[in-house]
C-alpha cells in the first residue's frame, strides 16, 4: 500500500498535535466503595471525562509496561533492570496499537516503502488521539 498523509506531517509526532492534562479516574459502587482509581492519568484536555474513565479503565495495561521519566528516558532501579508498571497516558496506549499495526504491516509487506509505513502509523496516531477513530475493544484489550 501507498499511504498518503491527510493530517500529519513527516517527521513530527502526531502526538504532539495535542494539548494533555494529568486527570483521575475513579468508579464507585452505588454504595460508595471504590471499584477502580488511578491518578495521574494522562489525555488530551478535548477528552471528555468519559472518555479518560474509558481509556484509564478498561485499555490501559495494568502492569509490566517499562516506565519513563518525563524526558522519556527508561527508568532502572538500583540494580540496573528496568522498572515496570502500568500505563498512564493515552500516549502509551496509542504508540503501543500504531507501532503493533505497523509492525504487522511491514512484517506481511503491506507497504510499498518505510516511509508508508511511517505515515500509516502517524495517520492511526493523529486519527486516535484526536478521536477521529477508534478500533474495536478487542484491539484496545490484545494490541
Amino acid at each position: 500500500m501507498e499511504i498518503r498523509r491527510l493530517f500529519t506531517t513527516e517527521g513530527m509526532d502526531p502526538l504532539e498535535s495535542a494539548e494533555y492534562e494529568f486527570r483521575s479516574s475513579v468508579i464507585r459502587n452505588s454504595d460508595g466503595s471504590v471499584v477502580f482509581e488511578m491518578h495521574e492519568v494522562e489525555v488530551p484536555k478535548s477528552w471528555s471525562q468519559v472518555a479518560t474513565d474509558i481509556v484509564a479503565q478498561k485499555y490501559f495495561r495494568k502492569a509490566g509496561v517499562p516506565l519513563y521519566d518525563r524526558l522519556e528516558n527508561v527508568l532502572k532501579d538500583a540494580n540496573g533492570k528496568v522498572v515496570t508498571g502500568p500505563e498512564k497516558s493515552a500516549r502509551q496506549v496509542i504508540k503501543r496499537m500504531a507501532g503493533c499495526w505497523r509492525h504487522w504491516g511491514e512484517k506481511h509487506g503491506y507497504f510499498a516503502s518505510k516511509a508508508d509505513a511511517e505515515a500509516f502509523e502517524d495517520e492511526v496516531k493523529y486519527m486516535l488521539i484526536s478521536q477521529m477513530a477508534s478500533p474495536n475493544s478487542p484491539q484496545w484489550f490484545n494490541t
